[in-house]
């Protein structure tokens, strides 16, 4: 991965115009198309295969006058008056004609008709009109919205001091909702990265790959509506995360870019390098997120794995922008990032620093008091955090309505009319399907069904019970007493559902209970039973990612609760503020109650990602100490020192933009921003900053075990750039003017089972040269064919192979080799022709001995002549049997065996 990142970067900065170009290009691309085939977001949460959702999937075709989206346009009467008066009775008849011609509009219900029950409030004092419209919410035009508004606006004329106002379903937010306070916190992301980095023009860099990268992402999410159902909350997710993000992997690559040029490294090295080393660590970081939020896709609920693949994809925008647009940026700024070296006096010469004295003394206290009685430490961060975890034990969750909806807006305004006037059960009706095509009196199967219902606890009103007009299918209206997202309108839900078969038993018809609120119930039930299979992935995969990377077991348990307190804690701040209206004014949050049923799912998904990226962040570097000085709690101090300010700056950067998202903007926004910003402070400061290290201190050199077994299974991911290291180290190894085809000292290799394969092997071949290796397949004669071949990881002894060094290198000489073996023997011609038609530098055949039992001596006599003549790639010969390629092999053929690699020759035949 680092050798890939390399070239990568130098190649990016090295073509900087042609990588900025592509990536404005991408987004003038994306943004046209998705000017020109764009659609209305969809927040109409759906659930296919449920009850709720096939019954109302089953009425826009049954019942279409009791489908799609509705308005409401309420009325309440002047004080002293009532709407049963003559006049305003009058003039709400007189508005319910006009609205029946209204484009988009198929019924209008009227509030004094004699067959609907419950439109007029206890005392006269307020009305409803109810408008059901042909389509769902988003299809409904601003138009149509307007005439609507108009009609309330006109009634308030007619009559002084009354109130009217038009909203309900069809006036549901349906767009992206962005403030001027988020760019709050993209202000203070600018000031936290000019005091890490100590210069604007570096600063600058983060805020503006990550606005691009932003930018093409809130495009690739409008684009989406033209093919599939999005939400409003999935671009505000996008922009959200991808910013965030965006900013983040962009200042750890810059700061080690910076660092390395204060050190006096070349640019374009330095570029390569940052790429290599602190990209790694961000390729890792990103895949994690990426990997958590297309994990929301386990729910099996559509709209939320269309959010988590475009919160994902913006993700992996960030985190390519990163690799390549930000060397780039390196590039064409030059020297102009390298730090200024200040002069220091003769007593403090030889002393280097990579952070002014006062953070390194701040940073130093700070690891001081955290690691001086570990179990103290541990015991408080560990108690405090799971109690303020607690309250999480009483969020409640449900789909977003109207209710929910800011203040003032004409949805919001309606829904507490109603809620005052009628009763807060009326804001979501519920209603009860029956399919009546077999019964002899369809009349009296509802009236029955209707009689039942209204002797259930917790029914306000049954104000429709009918059949329609083909008498197949039947609908009841019924109205709750309480809220659509409270506790007893779900019990209302399962009590009717719990009815079915004494309807079906008695009457012989089947039930359903749908209409928005059922569905919604039925979506937040959904949430709930995914969240375990969830976490239970995200546990796994954060304890499989971070063995794989830290080469220990302690590591990745440690933060692996880490990671659950940060959940918990995030969790209980949610359910304190939204739940129990805690601070409630002070962030502007005008609704308390259940919060939207996705937000502990996404914020699971989102925090783990972000969790590991502080975990990958700081103990790599201190894994990295470790590993070079060998003593644990030195390792602790000084890798954390080297990480500390990154990290906190990183950390300040996401608060302040998740946290910006919290006072304006939609509800669902608001609540999983405040969640994100509490889990990345905590998880940044009180679990990675302070228990981390006590943990580690705590356990000393143990907490760097891995079995060795366990190691040798286990694939590498090296995130501290070690690879390249390795090969930089190699570079100018044996020589700086060695042309060998192979040059390899000390070679060994072990089995998955511990067994030395083979080791202490050593040798040199020039370019068209032969190779002959002697030994049986148990030798290890293959396997070190192979690993040569670049076809198997080299595990010890340094190699060059063309010029390139492995293991890290091993895809370039794949690249240039070709490898031929015994079973290739009947067709040894056609592979012959395949293989050396690639034009191959080096020709590897093994068991030789055996092809020349089988097939034209004369074929492999050919190209061993023309390889000692200089004339072809050189050749690796490997035999059991050597004798009999001896009269093949020319002169000067260098010689191994298996048996004894101390005795290689060169020049034997």
């Amino acid at each position: 991965m680092s050798s890939f990142l390399y070239a990568l970067g130098r190649s990016s900065f090295r073509h900087r115009k042609m990588v900025l170009f592509i990536w404005l290009g991408a987004l003038v691309v994306i943004g046209s198309f998705a000017g020109a085939f764009s659609k209305a977001f969809d927040d109409q949460f759906t659930l296919p295969g449920t009850q709720s959702q096939e019954a109302m999937d089953s009425l826009s075709h049954t019942f279409p006058q009791a489908s799609g989206s509705n308005a409401q346009i309420v009325f309440q009467a002047p004080d002293g008056d009532s709407v049963r008066s003559s006049n305003i009775k009058s003039a709400l008849q007189a508005d319910v004609k006009s609205i029946k011609q209204f484009n988009q509009v198929s019924n209008v219900s009227s509030p004094y008709d004699k067959h609907i029950h419950g439109a007029i409030a206890a005392g006269g004092k307020a009305a409803i009109i109810t408008v059901q419209l042909d389509g769902e919410r988003a299809e409904i035009t601003q138009g149509t919205k307007n005439k609507l508004q108009d009609v309330a606006t006109e009634l308030e004329k007619k009559f002084p001091q009354s109130k009217a106002e038009a909203g309900g379903d069809a006036f549901g937010m349906t767009g992206v909702q962005v403030s001027v306070t988020e760019a709050i916190g993209v202000v203070i992301a600018l000031v936290v990265l000019f005091l890490t980095l100590g210069s604007f023009r570096a600063a600058g860099m983060p805020l503006l790959t990550a606005l691009l990268g932003v930018g093409i992402s809130m495009m690739l999410v409008v684009g989406a509506t033209a093919f599939a159902t999005v939400s409003s909350t999935t671009p505000m997710l996008a922009l959200m995360l991808g910013l965030a993000v965006g900013i983040d992997y962009a200042l750890f690559i810059l700061s080690r870019h910076r660092d390395q040029l204060g050190e006096g490294m070349e640019t374009e090295e330095s570029a390569a390098r940052s790429v290599a080393t602190a990209g790694s660590a961000v390729v890792f970081a990103g895949l994690t997120v990426i990997i958590a939020l297309a994990g929301l896709s386990v729910a099996g609920i559509p709209f939320l794995t269309t959010m988590g693949i475009a919160a994902a994809a913006a993700v992996a925008i960030a985190v390519m922008i990163a690799l390549t647009l930000l060397p780039a940026l390196l590039g064409f700024a030059g020297d102009k990032l390298r730090p200024k070296v200040k002069r220091v006096s003769k007593k403090k010469r030889g002393h280097t620093s990579k952070q002014p004295r006062e953070k390194r003394a701040f940073f130093r206290g700070w690891i001081t008091a955290v690691t001086k009685w570990p179990p103290l430490t541990i015991a408080i961060v560990v108690v405090g955090l799971a109690v303020v975890s607690l309250p999480a034990t009483s969020l409640k969750l449900a789909l977003p309505d109207n209710g929910t909806s800011a203040k003032g807006t004409p949805a919001r305004i309606t829904y507490d009319m109603i809620s005052k006037n009628f009763g807060p059960g009326y804001n979501g009706p519920l209603i009860v399907t029956a399919n009546i095509v077999g019964s002899d009196d369809p009349l009296g199967v509802m009236d029955g069904i209707e009689s039942d219902i209204k002797k259930m606890p917790d029914v306000a009103a049954v104000p429709l019970a009918t059949p329609n007009e083909d008498a197949d299918t039947g609908i009841v209206q019924v109205t709750p007493k309480s809220a659509p997202d409270s506790q007893a309108t779900k019990d209302l839900v399962n009590r009717i559902r719990d009815k079915s078969g004494h309807w079906e038993d008695k009457y012989g018809v089947t039930t359903a209970v749908t209409g928005f609120t059922a569905v919604g119930i039925d979506v937040s039930d959904k949430l709930g039973s995914a969240l375990l299979p969830f976490g239970i992935l995200v546990v796994g995969l954060s304890i499989v990612l971070l063995t794989m990377v830290f080469r220990s077991i302690a590591v990745p348990i440690k933060a692996t609760v880490g990671y659950l307190l940060s959940v918990g804690a995030s969790f209980g701040v949610v359910s304190l503020v939204f739940g129990h209206g805690w601070f409630a004014d002070a962030l502007n949050v005008g609704h308390t109650g259940p919060v939207i049923s996705f937000l502990p799912i996404i914020l699971m998904g989102i925090l783990f990602g972000l969790a590991m990226d502080y975990e990958v962040f700081l103990v790599s570097r201190i894994r990295e100490d470790f590993v070079h000085g060998g003593d644990a709690k030195h390792a602790i101090r000084t890798g954390f020192l080297g990480a500390s300010t990154v990290v906190t700056a990183a950390a300040v950067i996401m608060f302040s933009v998740f946290a910006a998202f919290v006072p304006e903007g939609e509800p669902a926004i608001k609540a999983i921003g405040l969640g994100l910003a509490v889990g990345v402070f905590v998880d940044a400061f009180l679990v990675r900053m302070t228990l981390v290290p006590a943990v580690l201190a705590l356990l000393g050199r143990h907490a760097w075990w891995l079995p060795a077994w366990l190691d040798r299974v286990l694939p590498s991911f090296d995130v501290e750039g070690e690879a390249l290291h390795h090969q930089i180290q190699l570079q100018n190894w044996p020589s700086a003017d060695d042309d060998s085809a192979i040059y390899a000292d000390g070679l060994s290799l072990q089995n998955v089972h511990g067994k030395t394969v083979f080791e202490g092997v050593s040798m040199r071949l020039e370019r068209g040269g032969v190779l002959l290796i002697d030994g049986s397949r148990d030798s290890g004669r293959s396997q070190l064919m192979l690993t040569l071949a670049g076809r198997m990881k080299l595990q010890g002894g340094r190699a060059k192979v063309l010029g390139n060094v492995l293991p890290e290198q091993s895809t370039g000489v794949r690249r240039h080799t070709g490898y031929i073996t015994g079973s290739d023997a009947d067709d040894l011609t056609r592979i012959a022709r395949r293989v050396l038609g690639r034009g191959p530098d080096i020709v590897f055949i093994d068991d030789a001995d055996m092809l020349l039992a089988h097939a034209d001596r004369a074929k492999i006599a050919e190209m061993s002549e023309r390889a000692g003549s200089g004339q072809g790639p050189a050749i690796v010969l490997g035999a059991t049997n050597p004798e009999i390629l001896t009269d093949l092999l020319p002169p000067g053929t260098t010689r191994i065996s298996m048996y004894n690699p101390a005795l290689n020759v060169e020049g034997a035949r």
